[in-house]
């Protein structure tokens, strides 16, 4: 278990909205008799290691939902480019000091695994010049859900040092030669940053990459800031579509069987 600094606190924040062109009222879609917004809300309030949950939302239905469980929730202007955008805007509603740590949670995993942010909060607590991480989670099956073909699983490629060179909805790396052993990163979409960086970040302006590809991180790269990269022993499943309900259903079943 990674212990943080009495002084460095991690707030998590959930950015909701209702018009997605996709699922109109995704966040509210029932699953396993709750909202999924409750799910993830639930989930990363299990994480010893985060200090409170928000849920940041424009919409008025997302807002109601949250307080009627028993919820924290910030209402956000309806303007934002971006998930990271509405995160930020509420995290400067809030009072949150420019040093501590600020975790993007997608509101579409209702099935995510609270262990997954001890490894996405490690690089900034053990190296100080890291701004922003995030998690990825290997793929060497082509067959099934991780299909990395699907382009709604977003594909991460990095150098070295484990510091993000690009993000695409497209098959990275390319594999040309036949008969190699083909192994990619799907990207999770949880991001931490520190509160600074991230006011940084609500500002650039949106570049051509993020613009052509609708992958907010990509402003970070495009204006020359590292993310770092972290895989995670844990999958996360997304529902993108209505039909992506009943897959959500049915992995928490399992979970649940397997709990008893």
């Amino acid at each position: 278990m990674l212990d943080l600094p009495d002084f460095m606190k991690t707030f998590a924040f959930i950015p909701a909205r209702y018009d997605s062109s996709r699922f109109p009222g995704k966040p509210l879609a029932l699953i396993a008799g709750k909202p999924m917004i409750q799910h993830v809300y639930e989930r990363a309030q299990t994480c010893p290691l985060i200090s409170q949950v928000f849920v940041a939302t424009d919409d008025e239905r997302i807002h109601r939902c949250v307080l009627d469980f028993g919820g924290k929730a910030i209402m956000t202007g309806s303007a934002h480019a971006s998930g990271t955008d509405r995160v930020a805007e509420a995290a400067s509603l809030t009072g949150l000091q420019s040093d501590e740590i600020v975790i993007n949670v997608q509101g579409d995993q209702p099935a995510l695994d609270p262990r997954c942010f001890s490894h996405l909060i490690r690089p900034l607590t053990e190296q100080g010049d890291v701004q922003m991480s995030t998690l990825v989670f290997r793929i060497a099956d082509e067959r099934g859900d991780n299909d990395p073909r699907n382009p709604k699983h977003v594909k991460t490629v990095c150098d070295k040092d484990g510091y993000a060179l690009f993000f695409s909805r497209s098959l990275i790396p390319f594999h040309r030669d036949p008969g190699t052993a083909k192994v990619y990163y799907k990207h999770l979409g949880f991001y931490a940053y520190r509160l600074g960086f991230l006011s940084t970040f609500a500002r650039l302006p949106m570049g051509s990459l993020e613009d052509a590809e609708k992958l907010e991180q990509l402003r970070a790269v495009e204006h020359g800031y590292k993310i770092k990269v972290v895989e995670s022993p844990y999958d996360s499943f997304e529902v993108d579509t209505p039909d992506d309900v009943a897959v959500a259903q049915r992995i928490l079943a399992r979970e649940s069987t397997q709990k008893r």
